[in-house]
């Protein structure tokens, strides 16, 4: 920092005809540095989004709990004001590489990056030691408000956010997930028809399940708090459970002998939705609760199961919302009640408030002697 302005190391470039740099800020100018519009300033006269409060220590958690391997992309930033870029070299492979000075009383505006920078201020209250070191910042000159605007319209337009089932993956801090990717490995059918990637399946897919469906269905299985972590003997249970759930679900032994296809069991079975696999579970964690001894064999009633979308009065309201496949948590807890049933559980107080619920919407009586 120099008199009256910032001084930085960076790297000129140029991109549609127009300088920009490339520059190392302490994370500890961050907050100083980079303004975001207030929002109480309405869209047409902002640059950028409203910042989300909730996503903010969310960030800076991430941040102050992985000091010694958090990551952080970079920020992108137009300055109103005058900059002088100093070259180490004025011709040669060094012209580009220099000092870039900054006026302060030039204000910079984050086109793409204000939930980091939130994040950065909150995360060095904690943690004043990350202070000293850098993210890497993309600064163009602004050109005004509508210039401002397009950058962050041309910067979001085309990003596109990673699946959950990918992020899952991918995230080696997140022991549930872990415990997932072991599953599919341990478990033949898993590892041969789980697609890794994708959260939902398109109507030709050959794989049967998604590695977040599996996710999700091994959270209800254990009751996995939130941010909870698995117990030391939760894979060897799920490496059995899912054998074991895999033995009395013939439609999907076929699909893995190769005498009927996954795209097949989609168009017309519930089963082959990741709703049922976390039904399952859902109901899977009251199965090893209350049969601890004996809960393989209860699985067998699983087989009892009409899983047919035909089946239009077990599964319309249920499962199905005019022949369409519900995803929504409400449908995995009604599902669930279906396979609680079929293994002779009873259904506890919330699950019979849902089976109210979707008594009252089609217009039945409910028999709680029935249901139970």
């Amino acid at each position: 920092m120099e008199a009256n302005r910032y001084s930085f190391t960076a790297m000129r470039g140029i991109q549609a005809g127009k300088a920009f740099f490339v520059l190392l800020c302490p994370l500890k100018l961050v907050p100083k540095l980079f303004r975001f519009d207030d929002e109480s300033v309405p869209p047409e006269l902002r640059a950028q989004r409203v910042l989300n409060r909730a996503r903010v220590p969310q960030i800076a958690r991430y941040i102050a709990d992985n000091p010694q391997e958090y990551i952080l992309s970079s920020l992108c930033a137009s300055v109103d004001g005058e900059v002088e870029f100093e070259p180490v070299q004025e011709q040669g492979a060094m012209r580009n590489v220099g000092v870039l000075h900054i006026g302060m009383s030039c204000t910079i505006l984050i086109n793409d990056g204000q939930h980091r920078r939130a994040a950065i201020e909150e995360a060095i209250k904690e943690r004043p030691e990350i202070g000293d070191e850098s993210i890497s910042v993309v600064l163009l000159a602004d050109g005004g408000l509508t210039r401002s605007q397009q950058m962050f319209a041309d910067l979001n337009v085309h990003a596109t956010r990673p699946t959950k089932s990918i992020r899952l993956l991918y995230d080696h801090r997140d022991e549930f997930a872990q415990l997932t990717r072991d599953t599919v490995q341990k478990v033949p059918l898993f590892r041969e028809f789980t697609d890794l990637e994708s959260t939902s399946l398109s109507n030709r897919a050959m794989k049967l399940f998604t590695f977040s469906s599996l996710h999700q269905a091994n959270g209800l299985l254990f009751d996995r708090p939130r941010n909870g972590t698995p117990q030391p003997d939760n894979l060897a249970t799920a490496i059995a459970f899912w054998e074991e759930v895999i033995r009395n679900m013939p439609d999907w032994q076929a699909v893995q002998s190769r005498k009927a296809n996954s795209s097949d069991l989609r168009r017309d079975y519930v089963h082959a939705h990741g709703i049922a696999l976390q039904a399952i579970g859902s109901a899977g964690a009251q199965l090893l609760d209350e049969h601890p001894k004996d809960w393989k064999k209860k699985l067998s009633g699983l087989k009892q199961i009409d899983w047919s979308r035909s089946n239009i009065e077990l599964w319309e309201g249920r499962a199905l919302h005019a022949g369409k496949i519900s995803k929504s948590a409400l449908t995995v807890g009604l599902v669930a009640n279906i396979v609680r049933q079929a293994l002779g559980l009873k259904l506890n107080q919330d699950a019979l408030e849902l089976e109210r619920r979707i008594s009252s919407s089609r217009g039945m009586h409910f028999d709680m002697r029935r249901a139970s």
